[in-house]
């Protein structure tokens, strides 16, 4: 079995990222002890978990001897503003295929957060409508920059293929160290499912180390009939890139639509509240589309006793903060 240092990387997160209480909001719900990781950690570009990603995509990249990065995602992607940062900070050049596929179109969505960094970058920066098909227009334009002598590379939407999700199976990895540093061990890992890239990472490096945690999704861009099958591909696909003989099972796979809301983007009051009450009590920010309805779903699940006093939770801060200023009529 190939562990992840098998593969071309290259390193943007350079230590690992803290996992601290949140001991005021514990306390306020009277339930388990919820810590966070904090993969929202201000490396690159106001920070986020995607970096754990684009190491490698950038080392694959960099070991093709590629020299210009497309990468793409929602019109108020953060996968696609870190992919922009760190590229331009490895000196690839870079351009951006963004999608609207959240029907908002007030001035703050559509000109700041995410998008005001990516123009302050100075990437190029395509825009399409809900219905284009990204990577389409990604290999479409990686025809044409090929044919004037570049060299280009493509990561998927929200870099989400088991190359990706490599970063999150080392995040697991990471984890145990610190739990056995700490003397904590976590009965379960919450996070957001989007794209399903970190979910599979996650679970895969759990199947990987027989870990007893579970690893447990909240939904943020599609119901579970969608994301189970991007999940179970996605984590049996990293499996196998990394040759292990587990053979994933349905069960495996822990997700919880019941905090979505209308879709992908569309605000929720759980998740306003969510995001209201971590800023009061702990002083930290959770994006609105990712982890704020995610820790709205954990609250509600506390409350309704999914989760019980006494264990520990350890919830994945993935950042996205730049995301609120694009929102800020909902606060």
């Amino acid at each position: 079995m190939k562990t992840i240092n098998h593969f071309p990387r290259h390193i943007l997160m350079p230590q690992p990222t803290l996992i601290t209480k949140l001991k005021r909001v514990s306390a306020k719900l009277a339930g388990p002890n919820i810590y966070i990781k904090r993969d929202d950690t201000n490396f690159l570009v106001v920070g986020g978990n995607k970096l754990r990603k684009l190491e490698f995509y950038l080392g694959a990249a960099l070991a093709e001897g590629c020299d210009t990065i497309l990468a793409m995602g929602a019109w108020q992607s953060n996968h696609a503003r870190l992919s922009a940062a760190a590229a331009l900070s490895v000196g690839f050049e870079c351009e951006i295929i963004l999608g609207k596929k959240v029907a908002r179109y007030d001035n703050d969505y559509e000109q700041n957060g995410n998008v005001l960094l990516d123009r302050v970058m100075g990437v190029k920066i395509h825009e399409t409508t809900a219905e284009v098909d990204l990577m389409a227009v990604a290999i479409a334009r990686k025809i044409e920059l090929e044919s004037l002598g570049k060299k280009v590379y493509i990561i998927p939407f929200g870099g989400s293929s088991a190359l990706g999700s490599l970063g999150y199976v080392g995040c697991i990895e990471e984890i145990a160290q610190q739990s056995q540093q700490s003397g904590i061990d976590f009965d379960y890992i919450i996070a957001a499912n989007g794209s399903s890239g970190m979910h599979a990472g996650l679970l895969a490096g759990n199947l990987i180390s027989q870990s007893t945690t579970k690893v447990i999704c909240y939904n943020v861009l599609k119901p579970i009939a969608d994301t189970l099958p991007v999940t179970l591909q996605i984590t049996q696909e990293t499996l196998n890139l990394l040759e292990s003989d587990i053979q994933l099972a349905v069960d495996d796979v822990l997700l919880n639509d019941s905090y979505l809301g209308a879709g992908y983007g569309q605000p929720t009051q759980a998740m306003r509240e969510a995001v209201s009450l971590v800023a009061h009590e702990e002083g930290l920010f959770l994006d609105p589309v990712y982890s704020g309805k995610a820790f709205a779903g954990l609250i509600d699940d506390i409350r309704g006793g999914k989760f019980k006093a006494g264990q520990n939770i350890l919830f994945i801060m993935t950042g996205g903060a730049p995301g609120l200023y694009a929102y800020q009529s909902e606060f």
